[in-house]
C-alpha cells in the first residue's frame, strides 16, 4: 500500500476487540427484554449513524437494482435474528459459552455456501469441525451440570452464529456495489424496524428503565456496534483478512475475563478446553472462508 496509516493498526485492531467484547457485558448488565436490548442496540447505533450517511445512502441504495436491495433487506433480517437469539441466549447461560459458540460464524458459511453461493466445502471446513464440534461437545457437557436452561442457552448461541452467517452471505453481493456507511446503514436501519415492530406487537415494555439500563443501551449502540465493527472494518484497509479473522477470537477471550470481572462469572477448566477447541477450528475454518 502506498500510503501510511495514521494510527498503528495493530491498536485500531485492539481497540475494536476490545469495544466488540463489551457487548455481552453491557447486554447483561441491562435489566430489560433481550428483544428490547436488541432493539435498542441497533436501534440506536442506526440513529447515531443517519446523520453522517443517510443522504448518501439514499442515493446508492437507489440505484441498486431490485434483487440487491431485496438481498440487503434479507441481510438486515438475519442480522435482527442474530442479536435476537445471540442476546437472548446470555441470560440462559455463560458469557463464555454464549461469545465462544456464536462466533461459530466462519463454519457455518463453509457450510452454507456451497448452498448459497455455490462455493465447494473446503478441506480447512472439514479440518475446522473435526476440532470444533467436540469442543462444543466438552462446552455441552460442562454446561449440563448447570441444568437445562444452559444448554437451551447454548442453543440460541448456536442459532445466533447460524443467522449471523446468513446475514454475511445475503450481503456479500451488495457490499462491494455501495459505500460502507450506506450498507451498514441498510443493515442496521432493516435490523432495527424489524426488531422494533416485534417489541412493539409482543407490547414488551419500551420505557421505564433504570439509569444504568439506558446506559447499557447507549454504551451497546455505541460501543460494540459503532466503535468495535468499524475498528474493524478500518483495520482490514492495512491488515490482511486473515490477520484480522485471529484477532477477531480474541473477544471470546476478552468477554470470558470481562464477565470474570465484572459479572464474577468462573473460568472453568472444561470452559478453557472446549472453548479452545471451537476457536481453533473456528482459526481453521475462517482462514479459508476469508470471514
Amino acid at each position: 500500500m502506498a500510503d501510511r496509516p495514521p494510527v498503528s493498526p495493530w491498536f485500531v485492531l485492539s481497540l475494536g476487540v476490545f469495544a466488540i467484547s463489551t457487548g455481552a457485558i453491557f447486554a447483561r448488565m441491562a435489566e430489560a427484554p433481550p428483544l428490547v436490548i436488541a432493539a435498542y442496540r441497533v436501534g440506536l447505533a442506526t440513529l447515531f449513524l443517519l446523520p453522517f450517511t443517510a443522504r448518501r445512502a439514499v442515493r446508492e441504495i437507489a440505484s441498486l437494482d431490485k434483487s440487491d436491495i431485496l438481498r440487503g433487506v434479507a441481510s438486515g433480517v438475519f442480522l435482527a435474528l442474530h442479536f435476537a437469539t445471540w442476546i437472548s441466549s446470555l441470560f440462559y447461560t455463560s458469557v463464555a459459552s454464549s461469545v465462544v459458540i456464536v462466533n461459530a460464524i466462519p463454519l457455518w458459511t463453509g457450510l452454507l455456501s456451497p448452498f448459497l453461493t455455490g462455493d465447494p466445502f473446503s478441506p480447512s471446513l472439514k479440518k475446522g469441525l473435526l476440532l470444533a464440534l467436540p469442543g462444543a461437545v466438552v462446552i455441552s457437557w460442562g454446561d449440563f451440570a448447570l441444568g437445562w436452561s444452559a444448554l437451551w442457552g447454548n442453543f440460541l448461541a448456536l442459532q445466533g452464529s447460524f443467522f449471523a452467517a446468513l446475514y454475511i452471505l445475503f450481503g456479500r453481493k451488495v457490499r462491494p456495489r455501495i459505500s460502507l456507511g450506506s450498507y451498514v446503514t441498510l443493515n442496521y436501519g432493516t435490523a432495527a424496524v424489524v426488531l422494533w415492530i416485534v417489541v412493539l406487537a409482543f407490547g414488551l415494555p419500551v420505557a421505564g428503565y433504570s439509569t444504568g439500563t439506558w446506559s447499557a443501551f447507549f454504551l451497546m449502540a455505541l460501543v460494540p456496534q459503532l466503535l468495535g465493527h468499524s475498528s474493524y472494518n478500518w483495520a482490514l484497509r492495512w491488515l490482511t483478512g486473515g490477520t484480522v479473522a485471529l484477532c477477531l477470537l480474541g473477544e471470546p477471550v476478552g468477554s470470558s475475563l470481562l464477565a470474570a470481572l465484572f459479572l464474577g462469572e468462573p473460568i472453568t477448566l472444561v470452559k478453557v478446553l472446549g472453548g479452545g477447541l471451537i476457536l481453533a477450528g473456528i482459526y481453521l475454518a475462517s482462514k479459508e472462508s476469508g470471514e
